[in-house]
């Protein structure tokens, strides 16, 4: 990844490939963000009206480059839009929007050794949004390409490697906040971006094996605790959800329980994620056109892995245990079938009516598991229904929950990160419609609402008398689109630092 310095430095003698610098929308046009200070010197203060007379204006996402002033070691300057000046009432520029500069500016610098970012700096928090911007916009997944045949060879042989090196100006390097400011952006990013890595690898490679061995590995190297079920420790468990899904695969299911546990902490929180490693809706199967991302399907299980590693990894005062519902969705001889009932982890007997409604399934079971521990609180993550990217689009999940309090505070911790999520109903008229003439319950209810019809259904699996939320990241999980921001196409990293803060959150007492 690329390496993150904190530099004092004067913009015009570091020597660079470029110098990143913020311009702001303004009510007269575009504005020079604070740390271009210098650059906008090396202009004679004109910089404003070059960067117009260049088609700036400082809107989001806006990239514009020009040759840098007589006197500077580096040749270029990367101005990035800021989106709109922040108003005389606020303290500085939104987090959020120098995420996104930064990312946008990181991208577009792809095949450079070195940058210098000075962007606007007025405290810790604004380095550690630079600093994952960043490194998120740096990201690339290459590992299959022609010339990049392992890990350790960034660049493909017909593109660029990213961005080796990023210099954070205003940034102190021997002030404390700053520097666990940047540490904790290299944690966050850097797990991030394995969780992009899982969800963009093939289905081939990403069997369920495959990931609960990627899972073992990454627990040593943290010091967290590690339990994998196999297939037939499933069956003697009485896994009934988690082996129908898998039943129809030749790559077995697993169920991972990954345990970080801080000696200090006196919470509690577990993480439960969808790792179908590939879902081709099983006997149900998809129309033509969506099976072609279904490597997705386990970017919750990705998610939630990259949350417990990360809280590791920060020495967070808060135990977190992640699951991994993990399992391949395939048609075959033995597959599940429309109109079998399974027995769950919890005893209840569910009637399949669609095996493409699989996602239910595997996260009723690991619930349950996860209910047994009686944790402060459970959060599922999961691609679970199209209807959640019909009622909120592709950059917006949906937050479902069983308890108001709980739900307003994910959704507040998902904004304050970055990550747009929305709080939706349960409503308990829909409850009905999942009612089974042969079973428990069914695992499809109405049409309508189905994506709440689906937490209804999770909602049936967590233990009586435990906080439950439930984040359906169908639509951000995979950006089928051209690259934004922070933002790659491919696998997003949805969620991840979502749960990451609302671990900080409970290890500061900060959520109940």
């Amino acid at each position: 990844m690329t390496a993150l310095t904190l530099s004092t430095a004067a913009a015009p003698g570091l020597r660079a490939d470029a110098i990143v610098i913020g311009v702001a929308k303004g009510a007269q046009g575009p504005v020079v963000a604070p740390g271009a200070e210098a650059v906008d010197k090396a202009y004679d203060g004109k910089l404003a009206g070059v960067l117009e007379t260049l088609g700036a204006s400082g809107a989001e996402g806006e990239l514009t480059k020009l040759p840098a002033p007589a006197g500077f070691k580096a040749p270029l300057v990367v101005a990035v839009g800021l989106g709109a000046e922040p108003s005389d009432d606020d303290a500085g520029y939104d987090a959020e929007a120098l995420r996104k500069a930064a990312g946008v500016a990181a991208r577009a610098l792809s095949g450079s050794k070195k940058a210098a970012f000075a962007l606007p700096v007025d405290g810790p928090g604004a380095i550690g949004a630079i600093g994952e911007g960043v490194l998120l916009g740096a990201y690339s997944f290459d590992t299959y390409k022609n010339g990049a045949q392992d890990a350790k060879n960034a660049k493909a042989k017909n593109g660029k490697a990213p961005l080796a090196e990023a210099a954070l100006l205003g940034g102190k390097p021997r002030d404390a906040a700053h520097k666990g400011a940047l540490a904790r952006a290299v944690a966050v990013s850097e797990e991030l971006n394995r969780a992009r890595d899982l969800v963009n690898t093939p289905p081939n490679d990403l069997t369920p094996a495959a990931f609960a061995a990627i899972a073992q590995t990454a627990a040593k190297e943290h010091g967290i605790k590690v339990q994998v079920l196999d297939d037939k420790a499933l069956a003697k468990g009485g896994y009934g959800g988690i082996l129908g899904v898998g039943g129809g695969s030749a790559a077995t299911p697993r169920l991972v329980k990954l345990s970080y546990k801080h000696p200090k902490a006196d919470k509690h929180l577990a993480f439960v994620g969808k790792g179908i490693t590939y879902d081709s809706g099983g006997i149900s199967l998809k129309p033509a056109g969506h099976n072609e991302t279904m490597k997705c399907d386990m970017s919750g299980a990705a998610a939630v892995f990259a949350a417990v590693v990360t809280a590791a990894r920060l020495g967070l005062e808060v135990d977190v245990t992640g699951w991994l519902a993990l399992a391949e969705n395939m048609p075959s001889g033995s597959a599940v079938r429309p109109g079998d009932v399974l027995r769950m982890y919890s005893g209840k007997t569910v009637e399949v009516l669609n095996t493409d409604a699989e996602g239910r399934l595997v996260l009723a079971d690991a619930l349950w598991a996860a209910s047994q521990e009686n944790p402060d609180a459970i959060v599922d993550v999961a691609t679970l229904t199209g209807a959640m990217m019909l009622a909120l689009g592709t950059r917006t999940f949906g937050v479902m929950a069983n308890d108001d309090a709980f739900r307003s505070a994910v959704h507040e911790a998902a904004e304050e990160v970055g990550e747009p999520a929305w709080p939706m109903p349960l409503p308990e008229h829909l409850r009905k419609g999942m009612d089974s003439q042969v079973a428990d319950i069914a695992n499809m209810g109405e049409r309508w609402g189905g994506g709440l019809v689906a937490g209804l259904f999770l909602r049936e699996f967590v233990g009586e008398g435990i906080t439950w939320a439930h984040l359906d990241i169908a639509g951000p999980a995979f950006n089928e689109g051209g690259p934004f921001g922070y933002t790659p196409k491919g696998g997003t990293g949805s969620a991840v630092r979502t749960l990451v803060r609302l671990a900080e959150l409970t290890a500061e007492g900060d959520l109940g």
